[in-house]
């Protein structure tokens, strides 16, 4: 499988076997995934009994994100469309711990996207936070009512197990000068569990994948992964690349495609059973803003977005850099990073120097 990265040309992409251009895999990945899970959600509270809607209802964890954050955040503008920061946390606790992704003590925020809906919600873009990305954390306060002092060059996958996920926000808004409208993340054990619910997923791989610190062990071919083997092939870096969080986007992005790809094939909107099963598994990993925490209000966002065509949507991994210090980490490329995020805070188009990332993963 070839790990190309998702800042180049589309145009400049060579086809694979099937004649689709590789590029289009990422252009596709998160927004059908956000779309999807916002859909089963509708789906799942049309034509149920209370007691249903009441049960995937009071599985949704909401977080108050105004209260969290207070005034201390960017201006909204006018014109400036709709944010949606997705995270996918990787806690050790709980259910999680026994999924074998390893021995970290807390949580992290394994997957980071900020998906910017323009105004009109017609298209949509994604952009991909690298969480080996060093950045500045701000100033905030933990879960605990203490205070956590602002600090410089830390990972940014580490401020969710510092401070928790509005700390992440926080910091999201202070690196971008976006602010986040809304805030979707989904745990490894919710991950598990959905794949498991549709019966595995299938993926082709070019070449052996053998990865000790993810347990992901695949010879050169087709595999059907369980729910465990997937949260290894998403996790897995050391197997591809340089060993870096940039070598396996190509995997994650891959993986979603051929999720989307097993849900359409079984049709599993036509099933009421398996719809419930799945949007029960989704609910009760799935943690939002307190705008969102409910099924009729992300029955109604997903609604507010049926003009969006998910296959026009573009992914973008921030532009990033190897580090000087610790060629380990990566921080964000300049000027490619402010030009891109000044034109998600403008709701305009992004400049096509904004996406290139100097850091290619391998």
């Amino acid at each position: 499988m070839a790990h190309s990265t998702t800042t180049e040309s589309r145009h400049a992409q060579p086809e694979d076997g099937g004649g689709r251009r590789r590029s289009e895999r990422p252009r596709r990945r998160w927004g059908r995934i956000v779309l999807l899970s916002l859909v089963v959600l509708l789906l799942a509270a049309g034509g149920t009994g209370y007691w249903v809607y009441s049960g995937l209802n009071g599985n949704i964890t909401g977080l108050d994100l105004d209260e969290a954050l207070g005034d201390d955040r960017p201006e909204k503008l006018p014109t400036s469309g709709q944010n949606l920061l997705v995270l996918g946390s990787d806690s050790r606790a709980g259910k999680n711990g026994e999924l074998g992704v390893g021995n970290v003590p807390g949580a992290r925020s394994d997957t980071a996207l900020v998906v910017h809906i323009p105004e009109g919600r017609s298209e949509a873009v994604a952009v991909s936070i690298p969480r080996d990305t060093l950045v500045t954390r701000p100033e905030c306060t933990k879960s605990d009512g203490s205070t956590l002092p602002a600090a410089d060059r830390v990972m940014f996958n580490s401020v969710y197990s510092t401070a928790g996920p509005a700390c992440v926000v926080k910091t999201v808004e202070k690196m971008s000068g976006v602010r986040m409208d809304h805030y979707m993340e989904i745990d490894f054990a919710g991950f598990k569990g959905l794949v498991d619910a549709i019966g595995g997923v299938t993926v082709t791989v070019d070449e052996p994948i053998k990865d000790e610190s993810s347990g992901l062990d695949l010879s050169a071919g087709t595999h059907k992964l369980d729910g465990t083997q997937s949260l290894a092939f998403v996790r897995t870096r050391h197997g591809i690349g340089d060993g870096s969080d940039l070598g396996r986007i190509g995997l994650q992005q891959q993986f979603m495609l051929a999720l989307l790809s097993e849900v359409k094939r079984q049709d599993l909107f036509g099933s009421p059973t398996k719809t419930y099963k799945i949007a029960d598994t989704l609910t009760s990993a799935l943690t939002t803003d307190a705008e969102l925490a409910s099924l009729t209000s992300l029955a109604e966002f997903a609604r507010s977005m049926n003009g969006v065509d998910p296959s026009t949507m573009e992914t973008i991994m921030l532009p990033v850099a190897y580090d000087k210090v610790d060629p380990n980490r990566v921080v964000a490329a300049q000027p490619q990073a402010e030009q891109l995020w000044e034109a998600v805070r403008t709701d305009s188009d992004i400049p096509d120097s904004a996406k290139k990332s100097p850091a290619t993963g391998g």
